[in-house]
């Protein structure tokens, strides 16, 4: 008895879920999800959703972080959604599609048009007669139109454009696709970014988000070679490169590859971008033997970036070292603000008759590196939904065809592209003609030589 509660049940959630309008609600629900996570940062800090998102607010950080706001779309509802609609599509498709288009390839005899007015939802053409009919010209004419024919005694049903009737089924299964990709990504992907100085190794340490069925390879580590900018005649940024290798399992698989913001590394199926980058330090050579490594801050002077780092000549003097680009000058100045003077790297230059040189500009190179096994996929079902719409805009059309004793009755429908059909009708009955006229040419042709 549960059992055949638990079906009728079953069937009437599916039956429901079936429904276009339920589709469309589900659909709307993912659209206000994703607009939602566009508006709130995702991956931030407790701190950050606490500055900019207060009790006043009616997104404020305690609902944020309750409904998992901050990062939407790896939360388990948004996923049971993502199922429910690709729950929807499934079954619309198996209980609804899949019998129209058995039933679109079945043929469909009639012998008076009537019928076909009273039972068919598509829009009819006028009916049409031919006297002196003959059936192999009508099979001829459809038959150069592209129509497929079926033929049974008096009658005959054709029909063209089947792919469009295939297209919306497949146009569901690639929407699928595409949210099955996004599951499997939610499950399985994971992101990583780190900050790297050039010259130094990294390891994946700093993980951002990562799937309930991800893994992170421990044997992967790299090494940034080199880090350098292009600059535009202004001194804006034009790009910014950095090379890197990659070591896997202890052997070097990739060696001195150049990542850019538009071109990033793919390797084993991580991708690594070039994201961001900052100036971490000054090298600095004091006499003739002693190295100082001073870290730089980045602030803002007169609206541009500036890294800055102080050095103490004794007690009570410091000065200040400036850095507004990598292909600049270094700028010093007095604990005042006063400039001293500008030097390049490596020129020797004397501070209170000590002698100085900046041996090394320590750049920093931003990376995200990631892996996603869904991409693909999620690819793979656009690539598809792009063609079958193409597809599905093609047109269903029917023609049924009647003779009587005397003359023959043509009737057709179609479900889109109207004047294309009305001209698919006026090159059948065009053809007919052309037939028929060859037709009785070759009989009067074949009389004339036997009355000779």
């Amino acid at each position: 008895m549960l059992n055949i509660v638990f079906k009728n049940f079953l069937w009437y959630f599916l039956k429901k879920l079936a429904n276009l309008s339920i589709a469309i609600y589900i659909l709307c629900i993912i659209i206000l999800v994703i607009i939602i996570g566009s508006i709130i940062e995702q991956n931030q800090s407790m701190t950050y959703y606490r500055m900019y998102y207060p009790d006043s607010l009616l997104f404020n950080w305690k609902l944020i972080y309750f409904l998992g706001l901050d990062h939407v779309y790896q939360t388990w509802w948004f996923a049971l959604i993502l199922l429910l609609f690709m729950l929807s599509l499934i079954t619309c498709t198996f209980s609804t599609q899949l019998p129209s288009l058995k039933n679109a390839r079945r043929w469909k005899f009639t012998s008076n048009s009537n019928s076909i007015f009273n039972n068919n939802s598509f829009y009819l053409m006028n009916n049409t007669s031919f006297n002196n009919y003959s059936f192999i010209n009508v099979v001829y004419s459809l038959v150069s139109a592209n129509f497929f024919i079926f033929h049974q005694q008096k009658s005959i049903y054709s029909y063209k454009g089947l792919y469009g009737r295939i297209s919306p089924i497949l146009v569901h299964f690639s929407i699928v696709t595409i949210l099955c990709g996004s599951i499997i990504s939610f499950a399985s992907s994971f992101m990583v970014q780190e900050l790297i100085p050039s010259g130094e190794l990294f390891h994946l340490k700093n993980v951002i988000s990562s799937g309930i069925y991800s893994s992170l390879p421990i044997d992967i580590f790299g090494r940034v070679e080199n880090f350098s900018i292009d600059y535009n005649f202004d001194s804006s940024i034009k790009q910014f490169f950095s090379t890197v290798s990659i070591f896997y399992r202890n052997r070097k698989i990739i060696n001195s590859k150049q990542v850019s913001v538009n071109s990033p590394l793919y390797f084993d199926g991580v991708t690594v971008y070039q994201t961001d980058w900052n100036i971490n330090a000054l090298r600095i050579k004091l006499g003739t033997h002693q190295i100082v490594q001073k870290n730089l801050l980045k602030t803002t002077i007169n609206n541009n970036s500036c890294w800055v780092c102080n050095f103490f000549i004794n007690d009570q003097e410091q000065v200040f070292f400036l850095v507004f680009s990598l292909n600049n000058s270094i700028v010093i100045c007095d604990f005042n603000g006063f400039v001293i003077g500008t030097v390049n790297v490596g020129q020797k230059f004397y501070i209170n008759r000590i002698p100085f040189s900046i041996e090394q500009v320590i750049p920093s190179t931003g990376f995200q590196i990631k892996v996603d096994p869904g991409i693909i996929v999620i690819y793979s079902g656009f690539a598809t939904l792009m063609l079958t719409t193409i597809l599905s805009y093609l047109s269903y059309s029917q023609i049924w065809v009647s003779g009587s004793f005397s003359s023959l009755e043509i009737t057709g429908s179609t479900n889109r592209a109207f004047l294309l059909f009305e001209q698919d009708i006026l090159n059948v009955k065009n053809n007919y003609n052309f037939y028929t006229f060859v037709s009785l040419s070759k009989y009067y042709y074949n009389l004339h030589n036997i009355l000779k």
